[in-house]
């Protein structure tokens, strides 16, 4: 008997905090961002450096949205969970997701390794089709030790706070490629599409793929980042799309 199959389509995206360029020539991006989310038709949208609120943007341009920026990129139909990694002068910007699907629980673990990083980790327990889909939307330290040790609290996470048996997603920008972090995972029961590398970061010539969607319970079938002059005037890195099977 052939066993029914849910396709899941997941983009993981770091988004610059809606803003691109320095100095005088900063340019709000968030709008452009909210058509992207629209155009790339995912069911579940992983979304870093999103900012919650931010005075001194709110005054320098005219168009900053009302509310978070999460809210603001969800469309119609889809709900936004968006927790807090960094405290700034101005605001606070962290992680988000975006779903389809019902949201059933949502929690955050704070990851920062060191003072001058602030870093976090979002899950979130989505409700398909009656069964649970775990999500943890990541955003990993610059510095290779704190990586190390992020890792190591992202498997202790997972042991945790994680059913064993429940398929499990995990997303995000690692600031890392290569076989070392696969292999790190690999360890906790987790994998990723074993085609070539997505190259994301920098958005306008990608030459290394920092973010990555790793899955234990879910069979990886395709994985692809868009490219063009529209896409790395959005943010410094390109989105990520990442599909799916999901047995039933």
């Amino acid at each position: 008997m052939t066993v029914p199959t849910q396709t899941i389509r997941v983009v993981t995206y770091n988004i610059h905090k809606g803003v691109q360029g320095l100095g005088p020539i900063r340019r709000l991006e968030i709008h452009n961002l909210a058509d992207a989310v629209q155009v790339l038709d995912a069911d579940v949208v992983c979304l870093q450096e999103v900012r919650h609120i931010n005075r001194r943007e709110e005054k320098r341009f005219q168009h900053w949205p009302a509310g978070g920026q999460a809210d603001f990129l969800a469309p119609p139909g889809y709900s936004s969970v968006y927790r807090t990694n960094a405290i700034t002068r101005h605001g606070e910007h962290g992680n988000a997701l975006l779903s389809r699907w019902p949201v059933v629980t949502h929690q955050h673990e704070d990851m920062s390794d060191h003072r001058f990083e602030q870093r976090g980790l979002l899950h979130v327990e989505l409700l398909i089709h009656g069964r649970s889909l775990h999500v943890l939307v990541v955003h990993l330290g610059l510095v290779r030790a704190s990586r190390v040790r992020q890792v190591a609290q992202l498997q202790r996470f997972v042991q945790r706070e994680v059913p064993a048996d429940a398929p499990l997603l995990i997303a995000g920008d690692f600031n890392e490629g290569g076989w070392r972090l696969g292999a790190a995972l690999a360890s906790m029961g987790l994998q990723c599409w074993s085609g070539p590398a997505q190259p994301t970061f920098p958005a306008r010539l990608p030459l290394a793929q920092l973010d990555h969607v790793f899955s234990r319970g879910l069979t990886p079938i395709s994985l692809a980042a868009p490219q063009g002059r529209a896409w790395w005037r959005m943010s410094d890195h390109l989105p990520l799309i990442a599909e799916f099977e999901m047995g039933a």
